[in-house]
């Protein structure tokens, strides 16, 4: 497959965009580098008549783009998943920039769904929406003028996709469901699996957790587990849980 392909497994996912006129420039922005996919999390006024003439013949990405609840279901069957921020947090992410993020997305789309996701125009993504990315990447701006809309953020990332795409001939390899990296979906059951374990034990107190979780987050979302690995690890909890059960029952 072309890397053309490729590209078409990278998404863009919009989070509670407040000014429709964003959503449809946006659309633009992405149609001219020939990316297609458009996500959209609890967007406001959309769609918008508005929204269609910032598109500018980019239509049929707006008819198109995909409505959802929440972020966790916007990027439910992806891979490997990229949040932009432009904040300093107090617990740091794996943070790339533009040229860097766009020659490993075109890398991990040959292996799965790519996510490229956007937070609201005043306050970005939350820590929570964050905890769903493996990796952030930050745009460089002029410290005394940071402000970057969002359309024009879109447009920078979207150009350094189309330009490793250019770059990029390998032809993409198909894996085995054993080679798969891990989905969302399935991290986030993990994950739960893990927070219910750990508390099981006494090693989590659920009244005082204080950054355990997103810190044990931050370690799997770096590694990018397997599907198969996945399967393996939660098998383990599930035995952990069962011992302890039986250790409860019998008393000791």
């Amino acid at each position: 497959m072309s890397a053309e392909r490729a590209l078409s497994r990278v998404r863009v996912v919009l989070v509670a965009t407040s000014h429709p006129g964003n959503i449809g420039a946006a659309a633009r922005a992405m149609k001219t580098m020939g990316m297609e996919r458009l996500v959209l999390v609890r967007p406001r006024g959309f769609p918008c008549a508005e929204a269609s003439a910032r598109a500018a013949g980019a239509d049929d990405l707006l008819y198109s783009a995909a409505l959802c609840n929440s972020l966790a279901e916007a990027v439910a069957e992806c891979t490997w998943v990229v949040g932009t921020t432009a904040r300093a947090r107090h617990l740091g992410w794996k943070s790339l920039d533009p040229r860097t993020f766009a020659t490993r997305a075109m890398s991990e789309a040959r292996r799965g769904e790519v996510a490229l996701v956007f937070g609201r125009e005043r306050s970005g993504l939350s820590n929570a929406e964050l905890d769903l990315c493996h990796a952030k990447v930050s745009i460089p701006t002029a410290a005394t003028f940071s402000s970057l809309n969002l359309a024009a953020a879109v447009q920078v990332l979207s150009y350094e996709l189309r330009r490793a795409t250019l770059a990029d001939e390998a032809p993409l390899e198909a894996n085995s469901d054993a080679e798969r990296p891990a989905s969302v979906a399935e991290l986030e059951g993990f994950y739960a699996h893990l927070r219910d374990t750990v508390t099981e034990i006494g090693y989590l107190d659920p009244d005082s957790p204080k950054l355990l979780m997103r810190r044990l987050r931050r370690l799997f979302n770096r590694v990018q587990p397997e599907h198969v690995e996945i399967n393996i690890l939660r098998g383990i909890l599930t035995a952990v849980q069962k011992k302890a059960r039986r250790r409860d029952l019998n008393g000791s």
